[in-house]
């Protein structure tokens, strides 16, 4: 414990420690280069899915996308685009099955876990003796931020240094720190950190900072779309449409970009296993070879699973951390988790995959728990990855489990 609190505590404003309980283990669990390589491969392949069916989806009905569980308030925005590629920084959950690597959900809006894996994971590696896997990766992460910075003002006709803030909840320390990660990350001119509450939304007009500043792009990426949505002010004014209003009229640049939020939603997941089944020509052999190794059934209704008595995953379509998520058989529940907070979206219902197990070094001792892999995706590109460990459903007590390349330090 000593050693572990000595390690960490040299990382500044590093949260080792949430909600009061151990979070990032001093361990690292061992890899080899064709794990590596498997992650990278399957983390490409399945974004290239996502990539085609978001350009579909842009061209369908608003009814599609109601019944994949976006909000009526949602619609005027989701077919913007205002990048040349479809998010900025995306993260994939992995399974390692039997079968190989298996997609169970795609954070491609608002993903956490970036600073643990981009900077941490190869501190504590190089700790360990080990080859940091996401080696040059936070230097990556950097050159996309400046060019998605770069497109984004571009768009909104912003020339010279555009004005860029990154804001979150000032007092969500995990948000608050990831988002000074990536300013720090980004090292654009000019750029800071505001927190949410002090930035000004004038309808038609602009957005400020708390000083009375313009701001030219907001990245908020640490606060989901949905949410942002449906933001009021003490008074009811409407802050979070009268901002959407703004990007939809180029009057600020947002990143990550409304095209992210199109694949968020897990019912797409859904759509694509649907279009699966049905082999629709829309996906080539190849692409249909995909689908059929990375993706699991999952349908926006129990009964495929009931009637093949599978056991199966019951998850809203917009949620996080394991919040609301339910294992369930022949329709009745095994496990339900103590927060429903995302119970009134569009659920989903996804074939149960049981999480590999593993022993990790807790201050507690030697502990089994269940590995998830997270896969970054940032500007169309496998970049850095890493693995959570705890219960059979991943949620906001799981621990930061860093990784090494064995045989090797870096």
């Amino acid at each position: 414990m000593d050693r572990r609190d000595a390690f960490y505590t040299s990382i500044p404003s590093f949260w080792d420690r949430l909600y009061g309980e151990e979070y990032a283990l001093y361990d690292c669990l061992p890899l080899e280069q064709k794990d590596i390589n498997l992650i990278r491969e399957a983390t490409n392949e399945i974004y290239s899915i996502y990539k085609k069916f978001n350009h579909m989806l842009k061209g369908v009905p608003d009814e599609t996308c109601i019944t994949l569980g976006f909000s009526e308030k949602a619609l005027p925005f989701l077919k913007m685009a205002l990048l040349p590629y479809e998010t900025v920084i995306g993260r994939f959950d992995l399974i390692p099955t039997v079968e190989g690597l298996k997609v169970i959900e795609f954070n491609s809006d608002t993903p956490t876990f970036i600073r643990e894996l981009f900077e941490v994971n190869g501190l504590v590696s190089k700790q360990f003796g080990m080859a940091n896997p996401n080696a040059g990766e936070m230097e990556y992460l950097g050159k996309a931020l400046r060019n998605s910075i770069f497109h984004c003002a571009k768009q909104i006709g912003v020339t010279g240094h555009p004005y860029v803030v990154f804001t979150a909840h000032e007092e969500d320390v995990e948000d608050r720190e990831t988002m000074m990660f990536l300013l720090k990350v980004a090292q654009v001119k000019g750029a800071t950190f505001v927190p949410l509450h002090q930035l000004q939304v004038d309808a038609g007009k602009a957005v400020y900072d708390g000083m009375g500043n313009k701001i030219d792009i907001l990245y908020r990426h640490t606060y989901p779309l949905e949410a942002l949505l449906e933001d009021v002010s003490d008074d009811q004014f409407p802050v979070g449409i009268e901002f959407m209003n703004l990007v939809k009229q180029r009057k600020v640049g947002m990143l990550n970009p409304v095209s992210a939020f199109l694949m968020q939603s897990k019912a797409v997941m859904a759509a694509i296993w649907g279009m699966h089944e049905l082999r629709s020509p829309f996906f080539t052999e190849r692409e249909h070879q995909i689908i059929n190794r990375y993706f699991l059934p999952t349908y926006l209704d129990e009964a495929p699973f009931v009637e093949r008595k599978e056991r199966y995953v019951k998850k809203p379509a917009f949620g996080r951390e394991g919040d609301t998520i339910e294992i369930r058989e022949n329709g009745e529940t095994l496990y339900a988790p103590t927060k429903t907070t995302y119970d009134h979206y569009v659920k989903v219902y996804q074939k149960y995959v049981e999480l590999p197990k593993a022993l990790v070094a807790t201050e507690a001792g030697k502990k089994e728990a269940h590995l998830l892999i997270g896969s970054f995706i940032i500007n169309e590109k496998a970049s850095a990855f890493g693995y959570r460990a705890g219960e059979h459903i991943t949620d906001n007590l799981s621990y930061f489990l860093p990784c090494g390349v064995k045989g090797g330090s870096e």
